[in-house]
């Protein structure tokens, strides 16, 4: 297990290493579910396409059973207006369609957990830059992240590019968090927020960011399922995830397929990745 410091699980480089086969199981994942996401396609064919893939991969399904009450399925699927924790089932995906899709993935005791919104067919234009925007939020948060600054630096980060873009909702009761030996640890962070607060970057702090964000209102309600989580407007709303963490070189998302380096280099950031 990690070092404690403060709270914080503060892993070794080879644990970092055992964190990136989780990650990179959980990207693979979501990369055969992008293939897989089309009009006539139901969230609970995702489903099981996805516990299939984890679990002949040798990793085991981090949301099943997860919480109280205890999560049904291997991912989140949450469509449309629904922003988060949509639980898979009957429900056909059709032409116009978003669904957001979380997934988590234990390999060796360590955990991995990225999320993605996809388009399925043709969605209006607004819903593609609602995408388009959430998701490079996420990229300039990691971005804005180093060794020795601070967890809301990559808050402020999101918020800021979020802002700059249009009139959107960011999500305020739902955060990123830490993440190792357990799904959910600390610290929480935030998607909005002054810079140069909360605990400090540091080597082996391991960080799933995750910006939510709607085409109208900030606030949500949770479903009767208690667990789906959708917007009060019925707005659209996107999901974007990664986990990643800091080397001495630069970021490294653990979670990527590879580990951030195309994206970064795109963004003249220094790629941390082994």
């Amino acid at each position: 297990m990690g070092l404690r410091d403060r709270g914080l699980e503060i892993k070794t480089p080879e644990q970092i290493d055992l964190m990136r086969v989780a990650g990179a199981l959980v990207g693979d994942t979501l990369e055969l579910l992008r293939s897989e996401a089309r009009p006539g396609v139901t969230t609970g064919e995702l489903d099981q396409i996805a516990e299939t893939n984890i679990r002949d991969h040798g990793g085991i399904p981090s949301f099943l059973g997860y919480g109280v009450p205890p999560f049904p399925a291997t991912i989140c699927a949450s469509v449309n207006d629904e922003v988060v924790h949509g639980i898979p089932g009957d429900r056909v995906l059709r032409d116009g369609d978003i669904v957001s899709i979380d997934c988590g993935a234990i390999v060796g005791g360590w955990h991995g957990d990225s999320a993605v919104t996809l388009a399925i067919g043709e969605v209006s234009p607004e819903v593609t830059e609602l995408m388009r925007v959430t998701e490079e939020s996420l990229w300039r948060g990691m971005a804005a992240a180093h060794l020795g600054g601070r967890v809301t630096d990559i808050s402020h980060a999101i918020e800021s590019y979020v802002r700059s873009q249009g009139r959107y909702g960011i999500l305020e009761d739902y955060t990123g968090h830490g993440i190792g030996t357990e799904m959910h640890m600390a610290p929480n962070v935030p998607n909005y927020g002054r810079k140069g607060r909360g605990p400090t970057l540091v080597e082996g702090l391991a960080l799933a960011v995750e910006p939510m964000v709607t085409l109208g209102s900030k606030h949500t309600d949770l479903l009767e399922d208690e667990w789906t989580v959708a917007t009060v407007d019925g707005s659209f709303a996107a999901h974007f995830e990664h986990t990643f963490t800091l080397t001495p070189s630069g970021p490294w998302v653990l979670t990527a397929v590879d580990g951030g380096a195309a994206r970064f280099a795109e963004m003249g950031i220094t790629f941390g990745g082994r």
